[in-house]
């Protein structure tokens, strides 16, 4: 993995709506907003996607402050708020964005049900960032304490949510759906801190800070690490996905955007104290909300902001979802939904290391 920054936390502060702008939808406006000009040119539109989560910390910070507006200079930049990762790829599905924040497990769902048409991974945003944590009163000691209890992840299906059952299944366990003795209650983040204080749920599986509230308000420890099932402790949790249309017809347009990517996750890494700060004010514009900078820094040594996608991380996550039944077989060759060609061609101008 290029080494390109040190560790920053994850916050999974996530609003409960999704906030779309307005988008063009006849004649020529509709070809510019879609990304494809009849002239040929490349569109003076760009439509950006992400999630009010320090993972997409890139996006909050630098759109917040005006960064990427500043870099994307004569190219008008929308911007659409998503509390979810299919709500991502519906969009970019129905040519309503061109570029998206997300996690692993949505993107190759996105890649698979578009037969590998729709969308490229086109740059890393963050590795690492998710722990299991369990109750300290919940009498589990080791994974032989599993058997008749019951765990949250935060959506059926989502990222956490594979770990989990992987995790379950590695060690000898089924979830109750499949005849076994452990039961998996996939719930909103903020809910499972409630469940956890109420003792309805034994432990979680979840991303930063949400590991972090669990153990210092509803008496929780930190039972995995999930960086610790990982080869040298690497995991893509976010990444960067264009609409296909859009990168082919625009690429000097991403290459613009991947510029500020890259400028934003270095600062980032650079300026923790005031990468926090700046991140919690953007934060609370987007939500009325703050994280705790005491979480957000507990959560500073488990993941890392990145532009290295960590590609050999989501084969793997491909593999987990088909082994536990969420993937099917077969299929486009997802060594397809990479097109790194122009983070490698900026990385080449900045001096950097570049991604196989």
């Amino acid at each position: 993995m290029v080494n390109n920054g040190v560790k920053f936390g994850i916050a999974g502060a996530i609003i409960a709506a999704v906030i779309v702008t307005s988008i063009p939808s006849l004649g020529l406006l509709a070809n510019r907003g879609n990304g494809i000009n009849t002239d040929g040119s490349e569109s003076n539109v760009i439509r950006i996607g992400y999630f009010p989560n320090v993972n997409h910390a890139q996006a909050v910070i630098g759109l917040g402050r005006g960064d990427y507006h500043n870099a994307l200079d004569g190219i008008e930049v929308r911007t659409q708020l998503f509390n979810a990762g299919p709500s991502v790829i519906e969009a970019m599905l129905a040519s309503q964005i061109d570029v998206a924040y997300i996690g692993p497990n949505p993107a190759i769902n996105g890649y698979i049900k578009s037969d590998g048409s729709v969308l490229r991974v086109i740059s890393g945003a963050a590795s690492g960032g998710a722990v299991f944590v369990v109750r300290n009163d919940a009498g589990i000691q080791s994974v032989s304490d599993f058997a008749g209890k019951k765990f949250a992840s935060p959506q059926l299906g989502n990222t956490q949510d594979v770990a989990l059952r992987k995790y379950l299944l590695e060690n000898g366990y089924e979830t109750s759906e499949n005849g076994g003795t452990v039961e998996v209650l996939p719930a909103k983040t903020s809910d499972i801190v409630t469940l956890m204080l109420k003792k309805e749920i034994d432990g979680a599986w979840v991303p930063e800070p949400w590991g972090a509230k669990l153990v210092k308000e509803a008496n929780a420890r930190i039972f995995v690490d999930e960086r610790t099932l990982w080869p040298d402790g690497e995991f893509v949790s976010a990444h960067v996905i264009a609409r296909t249309a859009y990168l082919e017809s625009n690429p000097g347009n991403i290459k613009k955007f991947i510029n500020a990517h890259i400028e934003e996750t270095e600062w980032i890494n650079q300026n923790q104290e005031a990468a926090i700060k700046a991140f919690n004010q953007e934060l609370a514009k987007l939500t009325g909300k703050t994280v705790p900078e005491d979480e957000l820094v507990e959560g500073l040594s488990r993941m890392e902001l990145t532009y290295d996608p960590v590609k050999e991380s989501l084969f793997q996550s491909a593999e987990d979802a088909r082994e536990i039944g969420f993937l099917e077989s077969g299929g486009p060759d997802l060594k397809g939904i990479y097109d790194l060609d122009i983070l490698n061609e900026v990385l080449l101008e900045i001096g950097e290391e570049t991604i196989e």
